[in-house]
């Protein structure tokens, strides 16, 4: 085995680690591998403790929350830069769509009951299904 001075190695770091970080930096942010739901929430927020205890408990072994897992985002910090480009967030919660490009599909503003956030994601799921649908017809 063959063994390096102390000096060669240091020559070595001292020309990767600048190459890392500046992959780092230059790297595009990450993009959404498969359709998301984000819950944009407020803390202390009576309609978000209510679709929590009411749905999200179990949103996960849904098929909706197979299809679009779940991801709660507090509205009064800083956004994670993947979802900085949307806008417009003023109801809390508001439900996020995302599909497998990180696009918005559409939005569910508030939280009233189980039936009409099942209704209304459905609704969403249906118009990114339409969407992929689309854009399989478009390639051929």
């Amino acid at each position: 085995m063959k063994k390096y001075s102390g000096h060669v190695v240091k020559q070595l770091f001292g020309l990767v680690l600048p190459l890392l970080a500046l992959l780092a930096v230059l790297a595009p942010p990450p993009v959404a591998l498969a359709a998301e739901l984000v819950m944009f929430e407020r803390q202390h927020c009576p309609f978000c403790i209510r679709w929590k205890r009411d749905i999200g408990v179990f949103y996960h072994k849904t098929d909706e929350g197979k299809r679009a897992p779940l991801r709660i985002v507090d509205m009064d910090k800083t956004r994670p830069d993947d979802l900085r480009h949307i806008k417009g967030l003023w109801v809390s919660p508001t439900f996020v769509l995302l599909d497998d490009a990180g696009r918005e599909v559409g939005r569910l503003e508030g939280y009233q009951n189980e039936d009409s956030f099942w209704f209304l994601l459905g609704e969403l799921l249906a118009r990114m299904d339409k969407r992929k649908d689309n854009r399989k017809d478009n390639r051929q």
